[in-house]
């Protein structure tokens, strides 16, 4: 008795996955219809596109830039400026191997957090004001892993300026950024 069970349980599960789909899709085509529609009528007072294609508007540019700033700051502070206050990068320390692999991740990690919030600060032309100076540090933070493997103590605290620079120019600008630790996984996948 329990395998008629299991069949119908496997074909009502099909069943309503297909309706869910097929509603689904058109829903999708009559809303498409929808904003054509309202596209083709031009509104007397919408704003003008940006000049600029390097600009382009983006919507909630601040809590975006917030968002991926906060996980550049929270991983490069839990796993660069941490084990560095505590020497963890110096030649002979303890878990040196360990604290480099994690520092390399949340370095690259934290790398293209600050890319990405630097491509939505574009959408916000305070921001865009506030992080243009700072394109220049951000780019030279690639090197960060290889510096801290030969000893350069100077590199984790560069990464840390750099967050603190960007921090500024987001207070500044009315975003203010607070520290998010990113999860394993988010750091993993980059």
């Amino acid at each position: 008795m329990p395998v008629p069970i299991r069949r119908l349980f496997v074909a009502l599960t099909l069943c309503c996955a297909l309706v869910a789909g097929a509603t689904a899709c058109g829903s999708e085509k009559s809303s498409a219809k929808d904003t054509g529609a309202a596209q083709a009528v031009p509104a007397a007072d919408s704003p003008s596109p940006s000049a600029s294609p390097s600009a382009e508007r983006q919507k909630l540019a601040k809590t975006r830039f917030v968002a991926n700033a906060g996980l550049a700051a929270g991983a490069t502070y839990q796993w660069i400026v941490k084990p560095w206050k505590a020497g963890k990068f110096k030649k002979g320390a303890k878990g040196r191997r360990t604290a480099l692999i994690k520092a390399g991740l949340a370095g690259a990690f934290a790398y293209n957090r600050l890319k990405a919030a630097q491509k939505n600060a574009q959408g916000d032309p305070l921001l865009s004001k506030a992080i243009a100076p700072l394109s220049a540090g951000i780019d030279s933070l690639k090197n960060l892993p290889s510096k801290l493997r030969k000893g350069d103590g100077d590199a984790a605290s560069s990464f840390d300026d750099i967050i603190g620079k960007v921090k500024g120019a987001g207070e500044d600008a009315g975003a203010p950024v607070k520290d998010q630790v990113p999860s394993g996984s988010q750091l993993a996948k980059g």
